[in-house]
């Protein structure tokens, strides 16, 4: 079941698009909650899990560096997806050239996602599932804006919404990642950490406060803490 909702979470996204055309303010309060969300459940569940059964002091240095080294990951892979995992997508429009580095960034980044999800709790599930709807939006919004046909664009949409299920499947199946969880668990922290703190800290227009985008981050930030146990 988990599967379908990690599926079902981008080709919403796309159909809200070709469906609904959802207001650029409804998806930005959106992605500012899914934010809050997954950098609440990161720091309120992940952290801890990550930390709790070690006790050497070589092994907590270890992990650190490995979360640094998620954020720093991460960061090479936003060169390729110019950022698309935290809203934005800045690429020159050619309906000729399938953007190939931006779908394999996309899919390695998703497939990331979904490997510490079986051994976590239903916050870190509900975070991406809530994560994904607002990138589907922006990546259909871009490829239909770029001419790509809505077959293309939901092909795309469609092997994208794989990847998280397919890293989940490993995740819960593979003997070797299963061995070093605690380790590709700290470098996926470290990943959430970089993407959320964008979303939620990149500057705001003309550098105001901005009550709405404050609002959403709040109530992902309270309902993380009202309802992890």
């Amino acid at each position: 079941m988990n599967y379908l909702i990690l599926i079902g979470a981008v080709l919403l996204g796309g159909v809200f698009v070709l469906y609904k055309k959802p207001n650029k303010l409804y998806t930005r309060l959106l992605l500012a909650f899914s934010g809050a969300y997954l950098l609440s459940v990161t720091v309120l569940h992940l952290l801890p899990e990550v930390y709790s059964h070690n006790e050497d002091e070589h092994r907590f240095h270890t992990l650190g560096i490995l979360i640094l080294i998620g954020i720093l990951i991460q960061s090479i892979l936003e060169s390729f997806s110019k950022g698309a995992e935290h809203g934005h997508v800045h690429l020159h429009s050619n309906s000729n050239t399938f953007p190939w580095l931006l779908f394999t960034s996309l899919s390695l980044h998703a497939f990331t996602e979904g490997l510490p999800i079986h051994s976590a709790n239903d916050n870190l599930l509900w975070a991406i599932v809530v994560h994904k709807i607002p990138i589907a939006i922006i990546l259909t919004t871009f490829f239909l804006h770029s001419e790509f046909s809505k077959v293309k664009t939901f092909l795309f949409l469609f092997i994208f919404s794989l990847m998280s299920p397919l890293g989940y499947y490993l995740g819960e199946t593979n003997n070797w990642i299963q061995q070093y969880h605690q380790e590709i668990t700290a470098l996926i922290i470290g990943v959430f950490l970089h993407i959320s703190t964008i979303i939620l800290f990149e500057s705001s227009e003309n550098h105001k406060f901005n009550l709405q985008k404050f609002s959403a981050i709040l109530l992902g930030i309270l309902l993380t803490i009202f309802t992890l146990h």
